[in-house]
């Protein structure tokens, strides 16, 4: 039951990707809609619902927590959307989305349950989860305005970047994401220093200093924005940088003792 309702999801991101690629071809005859983005992540959470119970908790493998990540960025993304010009990113995310929760049912990994259940713990959990899922759409986004700078430039530039809104508005809702992550990364670090009782133990220190690595970075973004003015290639860099780290105090550990060492 709980592998044919990932694999509904793993369908209605897969056609949702479908139709965003078919609206490059022919916009004027395929309707821009996120309908079966949205029916993907319903299933998807309720996915990882079933497998919390079944499990009698959250699993913090690798497979699961890529998994939860990456469902946190489908519902940022789909949330955005609603206000936002930021739907076409589906294009990208929807198959990677598919992939990882395939990737989480085909490996049947131990599962690793937390040993303590605290309110700040959870607080701690969840805005770690926002936080990565905001600051990838931005990172995301950052790509997509190089791509959209270096297509303006070509005559004439491709489809998919005419159906883009303008570089300038592209520009100011990147840094409206960046600037709502880099809040609720603060709210997850403050929470982690209050909540966990030792942040530079011995297993969770590269975690930690990476994390303070990549506030730090995306700190300094808002700052250079607001004060010098910074846009364009420079800013993206930095971006991208920021978001590496990001990644790799998220992932970069697991990936290499849960699929490398099989520890």
């Amino acid at each position: 039951m709980i592998k044919l309702i990932a694999l509904g999801s793993i369908i209605a991101y897969s056609v949702n990707a479908i139709c965003l690629f078919k609206q490059l071809k022919s916009p004027k005859n395929v309707p821009f809609s996120l309908v079966f983005g949205w029916l993907g992540a319903a299933l998807h959470t309720l996915y990882i619902g079933l497998l919390c119970a079944q499990n009698g908790g959250f699993s913090f493998s690798f497979s699961s927590v890529a998994s939860l990540n990456v469902l946190g960025v489908v519902l940022v993304l789909l949330l955005t959307a609603l206000s936002k010009p930021v739907g076409k990113l589906g294009i990208v995310l929807f198959p990677l989305a598919a992939l990882l929760l395939a990737f989480d049912v085909s490996f049947h990994m131990t599962p690793r349950l937390l040993s303590v259940h605290t309110g700040g713990m959870a607080v701690h959990i969840v805005t770690s989860v926002l936080a990565f899922s905001l600051l990838s759409v931005a990172a995301m986004q950052a790509l997509l305005l190089v791509l959209q700078h270096n297509q303006l430039k070509k005559h004439p530039p491709s489809r998919f970047i005419l159906l883009l809104p303008s570089l300038q508005t592209m520009e100011t809702l990147l840094f409206q994401m960046i600037f709502a992550g880099v809040l609720v990364l603060s709210l997850s670090l403050g929470t982690g220093f209050l909540f966990l009782h030792d942040l530079f133990a011995q297993h969770l220190a590269h975690k930690t200093v990476l994390s303070l690595l990549a506030w730090g970075i995306f700190l300094a973004i808002l700052i250079g924005r607001k004060r010098y003015g910074w846009r364009g290639r420079v800013a993206v860099n930095w971006i991208l940088a920021g978001f590496m780290l990001l990644l790799l105090s998220y992932f970069g550990s697991k990936f290499v003792l849960e699929l490398v060492l099989r520890y």
